[in-house]
């Protein structure tokens, strides 16, 4: 059984870096198959190659010269072959993605540049073969991946090359023009190549030991996840917790292939493994808790609306109409509230407004601004009596208030809501409550 290895951006962000990747890489013999980002950050100063690339394709939209920009990406890649003493010919890549710096270029084709870069030189590196994401990855003209022509792409290259490093971030649509996947995507094509040849573990290698319970940022030294599921890992990426492109779950997902997230600093830690489920013997409560600010809830109050049919449907309907996603509808008797993006729906609030009062009869609207929703997610949440009661204490010990409560049907998180100005307290009342579970 073979194994995949995806190294992001600050795994591969200089010429040191490249060299934590060989040791890991020649240390087990199992990792045949290599997906690396653009380089990254080498300290928090400094760029990453992607952002220097959309700016180049800002540039030159508005007639701009970008030699400049495009001179310090150059100027990266120079330094990690130089410091690597490796032989490819950047010279030849440099000349055609300057042939194409115009304003005809691709925009998906130019940022994908860095991630090409970085395969090419890692390939040399570890004695790889090199072989171009456009050649695996098949989009269709919706934007989705075709997995059945990806994997019969695959194939092809499989009987070619026992070892490979492949870019990610990219692959091509029918009519061979390159097309990226959203930010962080990388992760989405080591996700992919793990189903494809039904790996044993998926190891997704960045600048963390793994998955923390909170956010760093806002609690002091959160606990290390040692194991999470699929489902756990989806809650809390949907919420905010971005060390896994949340997309890169379902490729693994199908075949139950486990993520094992990983340090490439720290290559000894075990991180934290993502797995299908959790055995019968498991007692762990709360696994991680994870949040966003910015939310707008739109609450609508009608005499009798339980007794009537379609009030909610046309509710709903208003915000449809101007392609407004909706987070979460928490309902009364005669009420229910809307939770949305207050980014997305601020340009249409009131239109939307205007829409249910007189599409849905005499109604009472309000609206509340500045929302933060909170995630506590926990697969054993359901089976576990008091979990709420607790939650629900700890944040009133702190005197928060709070505006919105939400659980799914599958009893695996329980959402609040709190004001945006509460929501680090908020967050730091709930990991209190949980961390020594």
């Amino acid at each position: 059984m073979v194994k995949i290895a995806k190294f992001g951006g600050s795994s591969v962000a200089s010429a040191e870096q490249f060299q934590k990747i060989k040791k890991i890489i020649e240390s087990d013999d199992s990792r045949r198959f290599v997906v690396v980002s653009a380089a990254g950050k080498r300290n928090k100063d400094d760029n990453k190659v992607t952002d220097l690339l959309y700016l180049c394709y800002a540039h030159i939209k508005y007639s701009v010269s970008c030699e400049g920009i495009f001179s310090m990406v150059e100027k990266r890649y120079r330094e990690i072959k130089d410091s690597l003493s490796l032989d490819y010919d950047l010279n030849r890549d440099f000349a055609e993605i300057r042939s194409r710096l115009n304003k005809s270029v691709s925009i998906d084709y130019l940022v994908s540049r860095g991630e090409y870069l970085t395969a090419r030189l890692m390939a040399e590196y570890l004695g790889f073969d090199f072989v171009d994401a456009k050649d695996i990855i098949r989009f269709r003209y919706d934007g989705q991946v075709d997995m059945e022509q990806t994997r019969e792409a695959f194939s092809k290259e499989w009987e070619k090359h026992d070892r490979m490093v492949i870019p990610g971030f990219y692959g091509v649509m029918p009519d061979g023009e390159i097309k990226v996947f959203s930010r962080g995507g990388s992760d989405i094509t080591g996700s992919i190549i793990a189903n494809l040849i039904d790996a044993r573990v998926y190891e997704n290698w960045t600048d963390v030991s793994g998955i923390l319970m909170a956010d760093p940022g806002i609690v002091e030294h959160p606990r290390r996840i040692r194991r999470i599921t699929y489902q756990e890992l989806r809650e809390l990426s949907y919420m905010g917790a971005n060390v896994l492109h949340e997309e890169a779950i379902f490729p693994v997902k199908d075949k139950n292939i486990p993520i094992n997230i990983r340090n490439t600093n720290e290559p000894e830690n075990p991180g934290t493994v993502i797995i299908p489920h959790w055995g019968k013997d498991d007692h762990h409560l709360i696994t991680g808790i994870a949040g966003k600010k910015g939310f707008t809830m739109v609450a609508v109050h009608k005499n009798h609306m339980a007794e009537e049919v379609g009030t909610v449907r046309k509710v709903l309907q208003a915000f449809e109409d101007y392609g407004i996603s909706i987070e979460h509808i928490p309902s009364g008797i005669d009420s229910v509230s809307v939770v949305v993006s207050g980014e997305d729906v601020h340009a249409h609030l009131y239109d939307i407004i205007a829409n249910i009062k007189s599409n849905c009869g005499p109604v009472m609207v309000k609206v509340y601004e500045h929302i933060a929703l909170i995630s506590t997610v926990g697969r054993n949440m359901a089976k576990t009596p008091g979990i709420a009661g607790r939650l629900f204490g700890a944040l009133g010990e702190k005197d928060i208030n709070v505006r919105m409560i939400a659980q799914g049907s599958n009893e695996i998180n329980i959402v609040v809501g709190v004001d945006d100005e509460q929501f680090e307290n908020a967050m730091k009342a709930i990991y209190n409550c949980f961390q020594d579970q």
